[in-house]
């Protein structure tokens, strides 16, 4: 799957998705640490990458500004991450990159919550 890690989104996350075989890229690999939350959906969906983050103004973008597609937010800390990880995986293994792509997903600790996006 091709995914793009917000700034937000720890190391240890991205090389967790490299290391499942999927292509995980981070904003500053692109070069976009310091681009704003609605550009940076705009960059995810021009590279045909579904968005991974920690930032849960991303939601208001998504569902009252219909900005970019495919976004999957991690409701994680330090104290839980292996907890997160596990459902991320899971997360990754249930869905296909195309109904990622059209989904609002919500990970946190044994469970998440897909919500398709308005087309």
């Amino acid at each position: 799957m091709r995914l793009l890690a917000d700034q937000d989104i720890y190391a240890v996350t991205v090389r967790l998705l490299r290391q499942v075989g999927h292509d995980a890229v981070t904003a500053a690999e692109m070069g976009q640490s310091r681009t704003t939350d609605s550009e940076l959906l705009a960059v995810a969906q021009r590279e045909d990458r579904i968005l991974i983050t920690r930032d849960r103004d991303f939601g208001s973008l998504v569902f009252l500004q219909h900005l970019g597609a495919g976004v999957i937010y991690l409701r994680t800390s330090s104290l839980n991450l292996n907890a997160v990880h596990a459902e991320l995986e899971r997360v990754l293994g249930l869905y296909s990159e195309e109904d990622l792509h059209g989904a609002f997903v919500v990970v946190e600790a044994g469970r998440h919550r897909f919500r398709r996006l308005a087309r």
